[in-house]
C-alpha cells in the first residue's frame, strides 16, 4: 500500500495547529482591546447666559442670601431684603458687603414692571395684587419708586423698601424669563392678542436694572452656587 503523501507528520501537524492558535489568540485579543479602547471627544464648552455674568457680582460678597418670591405676598419681598441689610449693619456688617438677591418669578413677575403695563393689563386683578393704599386690585407697581411714608413697620417706623431703594443699597433682583414668556402668551389668549408683541411689551417694560434669567429656579440655583442661602417668601 502507498503512503499518503498529503498527510502532514503528527509533529508538523500539531506544530502547525498550535501556531495558529496561537496567531487566532493574538488577533482576538487585539480585536477586544480595540473594542474596548474608546474615542475621547473634547469637552463642550458650557455656553453662558449674561446673567451668569450679572451673578459673579457676589463673588466677594461677605453674607448672602437669595430670596425666592413666587407669588405677591404683600410687602414681604421688599421688606426681608431691608431687615437683611438693616440687621447685618447691627452685626457688623457693611450694607455694601451684603449681597441680596431678589428672584421674582411666577405670579410675582409684575414686580418687575413699569405702572403702565400694570394699568393696561391689570395686572392686579390678574395676579391677585392690592394696593397698599387702596386695599384694591393695584393699577400700579406700588413698590416702584414709593412716596415717603409708603411703608411703615409696627417697632421700626418708616423702611424703605421702593424696589429702586434696594437697589441702591445693593439688592439684585431678576425675573423669571420663562414666566413672562409663558403669560404673555396666557394675556395674549385672554385678551385675543398677539403673544410676541406682548411679550416684547413686557420685556420693553422691564424696570431699570431688573435682570431676566432663563428661568427663576435657574436664578435660584445660581445664586446658591454663588454662595447664597435660600430664604422664600
Amino acid at each position: 500500500m502507498e503512503k499518503n503523501t498529503n498527510t502532514l507528520p503528527r509533529k508538523s501537524f500539531i506544530g502547525t495547529f498550535a501556531a495558529g492558535a496561537t496567531v487566532l489568540g493574538l488577533a482576538g485579543l487585539t480585536t477586544a482591546c480595540e473594542t474596548k479602547v474608546k474615542v475621547e471627544t473634547p469637552p463642550v464648552a458650557e455656553k453662558l447666559d449674561p446673567a451668569d455674568e450679572w451673578f459673579s457680582k457676589l463673588k466677594d460678597k461677605k453674607h448672602k442670601v437669595v430670596y425666592d418670591v413666587p407669588e405677591p405676598h404683600e410687602m414681604m419681598p421688599f421688606a426681608w431684603p431691608r431687615v437683611f441689610l438693616i440687621t447685618n449693619e447691627q452685626t457688623g456688617t457693611k450694607t455694601a458687603d451684603s449681597g441680596v438677591v431678589v428672584v421674582l418669578r411666577h405670579n410675582a413677575i409684575p414686580f418687575a414692571m413699569k405702572s403702565e403695563l400694570w394699568e393696561k393689563y391689570k395686572f392686579g386683578e390678574f395676579f391677585k395684587t392690592d394696593d397698599p393704599k387702596t386695599k384694591k386690585p393695584s393699577l400700579r407697581n406700588a413698590f416702584w419708586q414709593p412716596a415717603a411714608g409708603d411703608f411703615k413697620v409696627p417697632g421700626v417706623g418708616e423702611v424703605k423698601i421702593g424696589i429702586n431703594e434696594l437697589q441702591q443699597d445693593g439688592v439684585m433682583f431678576c425675573v423669571c424669563g420663562m414666566a413672562m414668556k409663558v403669560l404673555s402668551a396666557v394675556t395674549a389668549e385672554i385678551t385675543k392678542g398677539d403673544a410676541e408683541a406682548i411679550h416684547k411689551e413686557w420685556l420693553d417694560g422691564l424696570l431699570p436694572g431688573i435682570q431676566v434669567v432663563p428661568s427663576g429656579v435657574w436664578a435660584l440655583g445660581r445664586a446658591q452656587e454663588q454662595g447664597c442661602g435660600y430664604i422664600k417668601v
